[in-house]
């Protein structure tokens, strides 16, 4: 067996922000507080090369032992969308009529849901992100995967971000289970599927539910000497 190679560090870039940290996060924050999930789109075609630049940012996420456990499969073909749409709305029928309890049926009335997925062949891209559950790279050490569910979620968040700064929009779908993507898509046994991103255009006159977030209070705490007298807060309070 070979010995594997010594361990090599190079020099760190750090990114050179366009302005002050507090200027760039609090203009990063506006940006993604317009992201909405879209469930109405526009045909309008998307080119494969903006599918590449948003996947290859997802794949620079951190993950487990730098094991990168993920693998985005770009479907455009509209004979693979249907079939996928037929699938998915056949797993969503059973969901909304057997699987789902009455609360959560309830939880799920504000977003106006239901078993039909149209999105799925109207928009131009889907993406299923799938989880590596072993390490299929010929130069690996080992085919161990580690914090799989962790690391492909991080990268899913990357690539929402992703579709969102391109203009574009997407839905995180999720019909359970999933297994029919692995057949239809012709995926080894040691891909599983996680999430199902249709990426496109918005709908003219789309849409989406009057929600709202939680306020910066209730999912932050700092546990950190209180601001100082006079410095304002993120939300501009003493």
């Amino acid at each position: 067996m070979t010995a594997p190679a010594p361990h090599r560090f190079i020099p760190y870039t750090a990114y050179p922000p366009p302005g002050p940290p507090e200027e760039i996060a609090a203009q990063h924050r506006a940006i993604m507080q317009q992201r909405r999930s879209v469930r109405f789109f526009s045909d309008r075609p998307v080119p494969r090369r903006v599918i590449e630049h948003l996947v290859a940012t997802a794949g620079s996420a951190p993950s487990g032992a730098n094991k990168q456990p993920w693998r985005f499969v770009a479907i455009s073909d509209p004979a693979l969308k249907r079939e996928i749409r037929l699938a998915a709305e056949t797993e969503e029928r059973a969901f909304y009529a057997r699987r789902a309890n009455p609360q959560w049926l309830r939880d799920l009335e504000p977003l106006g849901t239901d078993p039909e997925k149209p999105f799925l062949e109207v928009a131009p891209w889907l993406i299923a992100i799938f989880r590596l559950v072993r390490d299929d790279r010929d130069d690996a050490v080992t085919d161990q995967v580690y914090y799989v569910n962790e690391s492909v979620g991080i990268a899913a968040g990357f690539l929402i971000t992703a579709i969102h700064l391109a203009g574009l929009v997407t839905l995180t779908h999720t019909p359970s289970p999933m297994k029919f993507l692995c057949h239809i898509l012709k995926r080894p046994s040691y891909e599983r599927p996680f999430l199902l991103l249709p990426v496109g255009w918005p709908a003219e006159g789309c849409v989406v539910p009057a929600l709202h977030r939680k306020p910066l209070e209730e999912i932050l705490v700092f546990n950190a000497p209180a601001t100082a007298p006079g410095v304002p807060s993120i939300e501009g309070t003493a």
